[in-house]
This record gives structure tokens, sequence and C-alpha cells, in this order.
């Protein structure tokens, strides 16, 4: 069993204060986690601020570049540690972790720290009363302590997306992990003494979120700006905490994604998408697909070939041969989404495929499973095609024009991602346009340049991430005017 212990100013950091860590799996204990109390959230936020005044500020941008190559190579070195404790953590299949989740998390040190060896600055020329001139250039410059919140579904990737670009841009970080999945934050603390990142740079403050360490770390005066990937509602909190002393917030939040299938698309492909979208990673992705609407000629046959894609994945442990499917990230977890199944019966749901908890063997029993799920029959205004689900589901619904998809799917409060199947350019850009959402897909799904801006509509979030785009957040821009 795995101490989950607190990482602050390079050191371990005991409470007397722990609860469960529960593979969701089989619901075996297999660790147990240390809380952070007020003492050490404020020494996790006070080393943070000691570090970006002290050695870390010390450094050149070079010498930053190469300590985060070397974060994102100990990474790689420790693989096969990292991808135990994701799977370990999320249950999600072996594969997944191993070609994703550990991969991206390493490859977000390399992007950013790059990034930053050439930061675009602005440069004027002013004409000045005096028939002078004077020289106006920007430099940014760290924003300070940053808080990182980060969400259960993708641990390592998401964090790292996040501490990344804060370290690149010579910021310091506390780092708050779900407490479903503390693992590989932990983890990536032992790496950080191992390549000689200084004291202080990187802290790890253990807990949940109201009344414990998350609400403690966005409330801390001394944390310059707070960055959050998780529930709408969530980052609604953490907005009015940040809003004393005004401090900046960088957001992703929930989304309710549609995927739109016209009636030319290339139907395999846009099935396999689909499939790909709603019940990869158990549906547990922000940008997953959870709304489909499909073309009134095409209607039928797809709705009967996502049901069978539904009925076809096999479920059981993560290194398992042929395992493409993992269990909800916990029994709360799971007590929710199945909650939502129940009301789409409740509402009148024509259930295609799955609808309930799939029959495990016994050492599996006890696990956060749950089958994929597809439905279709529900009017707009259900809860089920309202509401952020975050499980492998989602419903089908037919569209007749152009204009009606885009109603159709422009109609949620949410706006993070959509995809579009069609073999019409001029489909595909008018979609693109006309779409509320902060990406938008072509004939695809997942496809992430990362030097490209990511984020949210509406209330799916503030500020964007990705290349010269997280620059926005994680530094300040600062004007120096020279009179010549």
């Amino acid at each position: 069993m795995t101490d989950f212990r607190n990482f602050i100013n390079g050191v371990w950091v005991a409470t007397d204060k722990t609860f469960d860590n529960r593979d969701p799996v089989d619901n075996r204990l297999i660790g147990r986690i240390h809380e952070a109390g007020d003492a050490e959230v404020d020494a996790a936020v006070r080393a943070a601020k000691a570090a970006l005044r002290g050695p870390w500020a010390k450094l050149k941008t070079q010498q930053r570049v190469e300590l985060l190559h070397a974060v994102a190579d100990g990474i790689i070195r420790r693989f096969d540690d990292f991808v135990d404790a994701e799977i370990a953590d999320t249950g999600k299949p072996y594969d997944l972790a191993s070609h994703l989740d550990i991969p991206r998390g390493a490859a977000n040190f390399k992007i950013f720290a790059d990034l930053v060896r050439n930061i675009p600055n602005e440069t004027f020329d002013l004409e000045t009363p005096d028939g002078g001139h004077a020289l106006n250039y920007g430099v940014r410059v760290p924003r300070g302590v940053i808080g990182v919140i980060c969400p259960w579904n993708l641990p390592l990737l998401l964090m790292t997306w996040k501490v990344g670009p804060a370290l690149a841009c010579g910021n310091t970080v506390v780092v708050k992990p779900s407490e479903d999945t503390p693992a590989t934050a932990t983890l990536l603390g032992e790496v950080m003494n191992e390549v000689g990142v200084p004291p202080g740079v990187y802290n790890v403050v253990h807990g949940r979120g109201p009344g414990s360490a998350g609400e403690k770390l966005t409330r801390h005066p001394l944390v310059d700006g707070i960055t959050f990937t998780g529930e709408t509602r969530t980052g609604e909190a953490i907005m009015q905490a940040a809003a004393v002393g005004v401090r900046p917030v960088s957001f992703e939040l929930g989304g309710k994604n549609a995927g739109i299938v016209f009636a030319d698309a290339d139907f395999d492909k846009a099935v396999a998408g689909i499939a790909r979208a709603a019940f990869d990673n158990t549906g547990q992705v922000c940008l997953g697909t959870e709304r489909v609407y499909v073309q009134r000629p095409i209607f039928e046959r797809f709705v009967a070939a996502l049901g069978e894609r539904a009925r076809g994945f096999k479920l059981g442990r993560p290194k398992d041969p042929g395992v493409n499917l993992g269990p909800l990230i916990s029994q709360r977890h799971r007590d929710k989404v199945l909650g939502y199944y129940a009301r789409a019966r409740e509402e009148g749901a024509t259930v295609v495929a799955g609808g309930g908890v799939p029959d495990m063997p016994d050492d599996l029993a006890a696990g956060a499973w749950i089958q994929p799920t597809v439905w279709t029959g529900l009017p707009e205004t259900s809860a089920v095609i309202q509401q952020e689900i975050f499980g492998p589901c989602c419903h089908i619904a037919p569209f007749d024009t152009e204009e009606e998809a885009v109603a159709l799917a422009n109609a949620t409060p949410y706006g993070l991602a959509a995809s579009v199947w069609t073999s019409n350019v001029g489909t595909a850009h008018r979609m693109g346009q006309a779409l509320e959402v902060g990406i938008c897909w072509i004939n695809s799904w997942f496809l992430r340049d990362l030097r490209t801006a990511f984020g949210g509509a509406k209330q799916s979030g503030i500020g964007r991430e990705g290349g010269v785009h997280s620059l926005e957040f994680y530094t300040e821009l600062r004007n120096v005017c020279v009179k010549l």
C-alpha cells in the first residue's frame, strides 16, 4: 500500500489526517493520502514564493529549458512507474495510459520549454513632442505563484499541460491533484528532485475541495493566479475565491459536446470517430461527445452501427489482453452516472445499447463498472441532453438541415468542442464558424496540435491554453518606454 504524502519545498511531508485511495477496478484499498491542512498549504505556497524570488529566478532561460527537458526525460526514464501509477489510480487500459497519458505528460514539458526560447515581444518607435523618439518594447515576466487544481480523468497529462508552461515561463507552482488520483503528481515530485529542479519550484498538496486543500489553496493571499480544469460549478466557486485580491484565473470547464454527422460523410469513419468521442476513457473526457445529431437519411443505420460499437467493448483489468474500456473513476461517480441512466429511462428514452451495470467476474464485481450506453428518443429539454454526465454514453437525434443542426448543437450553456462529419468542404467551413465552441473538429476528434489555442466558450471556460496563448496567463506583459 502506497503512502501519498505532500511534497513541499523538495521534501515529503506527512500529516495526521489521511483518507483512502482505492483502485476503481476492484475497489481495493491501495493507498493512504495525507491531507494537507492550513499549515501544509501555507508552507507550500511560501516555499513557492521563496523559490520564485530565489534560485528559480536566478536561472537563465536556457537553464530552465534544460531542466524541463530533463524532467521530461525523467518521466520517460521511469515510464513503467508512471504507467503503473496512472492505471492504479484510474483503472484505464494499459494501452491508453502508455500511448497517450504518459507520453503527452512528458511532451508538455519539452513543448513549452522550447516555446520560451524565443518569446515574441512587441516593439514600437514613437515620435515625441520635442521632435525626438522613444522606444517602447514589451517584456513578459512570470506571473508568480500559480495554484494548479487538477482533474482526475487525465491526471498527468492535464496537470503537466499547466505545470509545463507555468514553469517554462519562470513561475513556481503548488499543485492540488484530485483526491481520486494522487499518484502521478506525487511521483513527479521524485523526478523533480532527481533532475535537480530547485526546492519550492514544484509543490504538491493533497486533499479535497471545499474546506480542504483545494479551497485553502485558492484562498491563499500569496497565490498570484489559479488554473483549474473541472466542473463549471467548481470553477464558479474558485472564481469567487480569486476575486479577493483580484487574481486572474484560467479555466477549462464542463462541456456537453455535439457530434454532427451529415449524410454525405464517410459513414464508417464517422461511426468510428463518434464511438471514440463518446466512449474513450470510459466517457470521462471533457472533450467527449454526449450529444450526436445525424442527418435523417442515414439516421437509423447510424444508430444501429453505433449501438453495435457500444456492445463490442471488452471490459477488464488494465493489463489484460484486448481490454479497451476501464471502469469509472469511483463508486461515487458511478452512482452519479447511473442516476442519469435511470433518468433517461424515466423520460422515455429508447435504450439502443447498455443502460446499466455489466456482469463482471467476482474479483472485479466491486469495481466501478458501467455499460457503454446509447439512447434515442429524448426531447432536447431532457436533463440527459442538457447536463454533462461524464460517462460512456450518448444520445442520438435526427436532423434535416444544416441550420437545424447548428441550432441543436448551440442550444446549451456549454461551448467546449464539437465534431462535424461531412465530405463537403463548404459545409465544413460554415459549421466551423457557426458552432459556438472553443474547438471544432472536421472529420476527426481529439486531433490536437499543441501550438494552437485550446479553451471553451460560454460556460466551458475562461482563457486559452496552448502554444503562445499560454503566455497570456502564465506571464504578465510589461511595457518599457525609453526616451531616446
